[in-house]
């Protein structure tokens, strides 16, 4: 369908001229937020196997693991071509022999045409930028950062264990090394106003990035946010909240990011809260319904009122 945002999928079907599928890698990594560099708990909504990446072969060989995940989606969505997705944990925080080991075993599977490599803005040393700059040249690249919030006072609550003056220097030098730069947010963190979660469109704008992944606040099994919801501390959005949202925020995004994540899905047996999050493509089609009856576009505002 034709998006009222400058979406990924265009993107790639435009470069590729075929269906192109993410497979998710667990290349072993750690997190200096979980491994005592800086702290031992990692940030409050993550939970003990990282971000997102379910039914993967951990503990396999990347290039195995991306085999394996190859033939599920050329069965599931006919897939022609593929990117190795880096996702679990920060996937720059290792020794530069080793990141190149892995990331170079991924392109040589077969029909792996790039890289989609997840850290954090602190994982980033100039030994590892220059490293990713090399593949940057050489195949479709993408660096995805997670910010999650534009305000340092969230993420000290959230136990981040970095600023936000730390992001906007990461993506400084990756610009300076022609590096493209995906931001990730999360809408409906604790003690945010709707107002300061919008704020984040022009904060990312601001910051000259390539992309964005937004994420819903959702609630997993085993993660201190998920105590916080059992005591009632932490409330979570219904979904017409969250389409309302992330429209309004559409409209303040820089048409030139591209728009790579619009929601957030969590495994079905550790997700406890949202659970109307796991229909993600009702979700999806809600915001392609609403930015279409309200007559707008990314970066450009409603031409119609709320009714």
């Amino acid at each position: 369908m034709d998006h009222r945002y400058n979406a990924f999928s265009d993107e790639l079907k435009r470069l590729f001229g075929c269906k192109v599928q993410r497979l998710s890698v667990d290349a072993g990594f750690t997190c200096p937020n979980r491994d005592g560099s800086l702290g031992g708990d990692g940030c409050s909504f993550c939970g003990g196997k990282g971000s997102g990446s379910y039914g993967i072969l951990r503990g396999s060989a990347v290039a195995e693991q991306l085999e394996h995940s190859k033939e599920v989606m050329v069965r599931k969505y006919k897939a022609a071509k593929f990117l190795a997705y880096f996702q679990s944990y920060s996937n720059t925080y290792g020794p530069v022999e080793r990141l190149k080991e892995v990331y170079d075993q991924a392109l040589s599977v077969p029909d792996v045409v790039g890289l989609v490599v997840g850290t954090r803005p602190d994982c980033l040393p100039p030994d590892v930028l220059d490293l990713l700059a090399g593949y940057a040249k050489r195949c479709y690249f993408w660096l995805e950062l997670g910010l999650q919030s534009p305000l340092d006072r969230t993420l000290d609550a959230i136990n981040r264990g970095h600023d936000v003056a730390s992001f906007t220097r990461a993506v400084e030098e990756c610009k300076k090394r022609g590096i493209r730069v995906c931001a990730h947010l999360i809408l409906g963190l604790p003690g945010e106003s709707r107002e300061e979660m919008l704020s984040g469109a022009e904060f990312v704008n601001a910051a000259g990035v390539d992309g964005v992944k937004i994420h819903l606040l959702h609630v997993m099994r085993g993660t201190r946010l998920a105590e916080e919801y059992g005591r009632g501390e932490v409330t979570v959005m219904d979904r017409d909240q969250y389409v309302g949202l992330v429209c309004d925020f559409l409209e303040r995004l820089d048409p030139r990011i591209v728009v790579q994540r619009l929601t957030g899905d969590g495994n079905r047996q550790d997700l406890i809260a949202p659970l109307w999050s796991l229909n993600k493509f009702e979700v999806l089609n809600c915001i392609d319904n609403e930015m279409e009856r309200r007559g707008s576009w990314q970066g450009k505002p409603r031409t119609m009122e709320r009714g």
